[in-house]
């Protein structure tokens, strides 16, 4: 008998990524669940068979036991040698025990509770302006999930009865298969993996311990966040199995860029525009922020660059309280054309001004 092929199950590559195994899941349980196909035992079987590859292939200590169990070296005879004969050897046992405990999340064989496990964290993206990002903001998000089963409180079993422990693989989850003298761990096909074999399924959830919804939920974004900040939802994820808790939601921010500031860390850095006159004399300048206008004081002898900082008045931090810097960099502007006015203005500073500013080229 062929050990079971769960990525051939999810239509996918054993390289796959998480995010395609959760794609490629979320597909076809859509396209087979119970709900979508009333009273066809092939999509119920279906949808069990997907289910269970997907809890296996998400989660990483799983995986890893799952390849490790279909390699032909998983386990040598005993007294043998070589690289995983050695290690079944250095273990004193079957390896299949071995990778059953991996199964269950590592509890022990026989114990009821290694079907239980808690469910997977779900993300989700939302969208900010800058200005959103800077006062904080309410978001509306919507996600597909799993949710315990409201019947039968996640057991997958009719609501009155319970699932007994699987009588082939004692509650592991797995079995071991001798191939011409070597054990090959597989999942075990009389509970599929789960440990617990149901007599009696849930009507409302067809055993599965779980049922399809789709959620709305409105996020609180605190000021100051940035572009990828996480805001974690604790318990909005994906159902837990057999009573285990759920997941969290995970929202993700994304911050479109503002036009007029740049951000670095908690400071924002705005460019300054003044004139020759402004640069050389000195002079306030209005200038914004995000809380409103302000009033800059440009020293005189300003050269072009140079910043000057305006505490108290960049993005709110999130650890902790308070706000950073605002950092306006000075940009002197150069007119592209003079009026005879000004021409004469100029030409009059310029036989005024005896100073030579490439003297130093010639030292």
């Amino acid at each position: 008998m062929a050990v079971e092929d769960l990525y051939a199950s999810l239509g996918v590559k054993k390289g796959a990524t998480t995010e395609e195994i959760r794609s490629a899941y979320k597909s076809l349980a859509r396209k087979h669940h119970p709900d979508a196909n009333p009273g066809d035992a092939k999509a119920e079987e279906r949808f069990k068979e997907i289910s269970h590859a997907h809890d296996v292939l998400s989660d990483p200590d799983k995986r890893r036991a799952y390849d490790a169990s279909r390699s032909p070296f998983a386990r040598m005879p005993n007294g043998g040698t070589g690289g995983a004969a050695g290690a079944a050897g250095g273990f004193g046992g079957d390896f299949a025990d071995l990778f059953g405990q991996f199964f269950r999340g590592g509890k022990p064989p026989g114990d009821d509770r290694a079907a239980s496990r808690r469910g997977r964290d779900l993300e989700v993206e939302v969208t900010l302006s800058f200005d959103q990002a800077m006062r904080g903001v309410q978001v509306p998000v919507s996600v597909d999930k799993q949710e315990t089963c409201g019947s039968c409180g996640g057991s997958g079993a009719k609501p009155g009865t319970s699932p007994r422990l699987c009588p082939e693989c004692r509650g592991r989850g797995v079995r071991g298969r001798d191939a011409g003298g070597f054990s090959l761990g597989e999942p075990c096909p009389t509970c599929g993996g789960n440990g617990t074999v149901i007599d009696d399924p849930c009507a409302t959830c067809s055993g599965v311990g779980s049922t399809s919804a789709r959620r709305r939920y409105q996020v609180k974004v605190p000021a100051g966040v940035k572009d990828g900040t996480k805001v974690r939802l604790k318990g909005k994820g994906q159902a837990g199995t057999r009573g285990a808790p759920a997941g969290d939601l995970i929202v993700i921010t994304r911050v479109t860029a503002s036009g007029i500031f740049a951000r670095q860390g908690d400071d924002l850095v705005i460019e300054v525009p003044i004139t020759f006159p402004e640069a050389a004399l000195g002079a306030q300048v209005e200038i914004p922020t995000p809380d409103g206008r302000v009033k800059l004081t440009v020293p005189p002898g300003s050269p072009d660059g140079r910043s000057l900082r305006v505490a108290g008045k960049g993005a709110p931090k999130l650890k902790g309280s308070g706000r950073g810097d605002l950092i306006a960099r000075l940009k002197i502007q150069i007119p592209d054309t003079l009026s005879a006015p000004e021409r004469e203005a100029l030409e009059r500073y310029q036989r005024l001004d005896s100073r030579n500013p490439r003297q130093g080229l010639f030292l």
